[in-house]
């Protein structure tokens, strides 16, 4: 019996890591949730570093739907990087992670601001939850990139 109680937690500890989780903060003893810390670069603009928290219930069949982001640039933006992006009102999706076996999804989208020359990534549950749909915004400023320069002398 003991050893079939940590064969359980053993699987449900190795279901929930993923290959972009770089923290995961216990929420206290008598909880299932914990707060998990994903690392995302940006597939195209690969000088963007995004990190985001969620909440994670690992007994439960839905997790929260509340998240954070934070981006920042870490290498080098080209203006061929953003020459290849969704430069639509409504961006494109660079990630997707599933929050609950019914559908629900945590979704990152990159937007593009051409007047500041910012990167906007949009962290958002595609479930509606107390009424509201949750989401947090970060941007990168593209000011001081080669992509910045080539998109000025453009104009």
């Amino acid at each position: 019996m003991k050893g079939m109680l940590m064969i359980l937690v053993m699987s449900v500890a190795l279901f929930g890591c993923s290959k972009s989780e770089v923290g995961d903060v216990s929420l206290g003893v008598f909880t299932t949730k914990d707060i998990k810390i994903d690392a995302l670069k940006d597939p195209v603009v690969t000088g963007v570093t995004c990190h985001i928290s969620s909440i994670e219930a690992n007994l439960d069949l839905s997790d929260p739907s509340d998240s954070s982001i934070a981006c920042r640039q870490t290498g080098e933006i080209t203006a061929q990087m953003i020459a290849q992006i969704d430069m639509s009102a409504s961006g494109e999706v660079v990630f997707k992670k599933s929050k609950s076996i019914f559908f629900k999804n945590m979704k990152v989208r990159r937007i593009f601001d051409p007047e500041s020359q910012t990167l906007m990534y949009v962290s958002y549950s595609t479930k509606e939850t107390s009424g509201s749909y949750k989401h947090s915004l970060s941007t990168v400023p593209l000011y001081g990139t080669s992509a910045y320069r080539a998109l000025a002398n453009a104009n």
